[in-house]
């Protein structure tokens, strides 16, 4: 079964409070559903119409996890913790294997 992935790009951080305490909220409600960090931070660099900013790369057991970890209680919960501190872009894929 190919693996599923969560990439959420930071368009703008306006609140880097609200993001720190999103973020003790997300990775836990996340790890539920074997959430595996692969990268985060910064863009080193930006092509085309990309932006140098944040950007979280998260892999799971399956694509249906990964939406299923997005639409949990807990971490919609830490969405709701984050409100209005953040743009984001949020995306699920599959992987090729």
């Amino acid at each position: 079964m190919p693996k599923g992935y969560w990439i959420t790009f930071y368009r703008e951080i306006s609140d880097p409070e609200k993001l720190a305490a999103y973020a003790k909220l997300a990775g836990p409600a996340t790890a539920k559903f074997g959430s595996k960090y692969l990268c985060r931070g910064t863009a080193a660099m930006a092509y085309e119409a990309g932006q140098k900013e944040r950007v979280v790369i998260t892999e799971f057991e399956s694509l249906a996890k990964a939406i299923a970890a997005h639409d949990s209680a807990d971490y919609q919960a830490a969405v709701k913790v984050l409100g209005d501190g953040a743009v984001r872009d949020v995306r699920m894929i599959e992987g090729l294997e």
